[in-house]
């Protein structure tokens, strides 16, 4: 028997593809939008939401029985500050150029959508365990969407990943510079970010035509 069931290991995987939180349910997207500009900046933002939201949704699922229903989105608002406070904190100690950059996006982790509807949709109702596999599961989901949407934005925006020219020197015209190839300008706004989670959705829905809605 392996360590997860079978039940509890969907709670993993759907998120990754066939109820990713970004291109099946519309959530969080406007991250996706801001940063992703850079795959470095994909990469952290990813970390920090799935930091926040694995243990925000273990200590909500500690909570439940103890908060007043009519105050529980005050109680997950000081869950989820309180965990971006930790977030940013770190940030600033071991990557402080880089917190300059996420400062504004690191905050909006508080409003995240993902977040507040996992722990209004799971959290709330069920227990530490399970909680936390939703969390993990619901963040890797919205990570996988953010890093490929760095990747390419990157690559072809700059000609870079993680700040390493991949494709040459623009300047010397080395690599593909040398046979005419120019950086794409439009993929560094935030438009295009839309236009390539677009295209995203769009492979995605062709592969499962069970996503098609009818």
């Amino acid at each position: 028997m392996g360590l997860l069931s079978k039940k509890d290991a969907a709670l993993i995987t759907d998120p990754l593809a066939d109820n990713n939180p970004i291109t099946i349910q519309v959530l969080g997207i406007c991250s996706a939008l801001a940063i992703t500009a850079e795959l470095k900046a994909s990469i952290v933002m990813s970390l920090s939401v799935l930091f926040v939201l694995g243990v925000g949704n273990v200590v909500i699922s500690l909570m439940r029985n103890i908060i007043p229903s009519k105050i529980r989105i005050i109680v997950q608002l000081i869950v989820v500050a309180t965990l971006v406070i930790i977030v940013d904190q770190v940030l600033k100690a071991f990557a402080y150029d880089l917190s300059k950059t996420l400062s504004v996006f690191i905050g909006l982790i508080i409003t995240n959508c993902i977040i507040m509807g996992r722990f209004e949709a799971f959290a709330l109702g069920n227990g530490p365990w399970r909680s936390f596999l939703d969390g993990i599961g619901n963040a890797l989901g919205y990570a996988v969407i953010l890093i490929i949407v760095g990747f390419f934005r990157e690559l072809f925006g700059s000609g870079t990943l993680l700040g390493f020219k991949v494709l040459g020197d623009p300047i010397e015209k080395t690599g593909l510079y040398a046979l005419g190839y120019e950086n794409n300008g439009f993929m560094l706004l935030s438009p295009m970010a839309l236009i390539v989670v677009g295209i995203i959705i769009w492979v995605q829905r062709t592969r499962n035509k069970a996503l098609v809605e009818d």
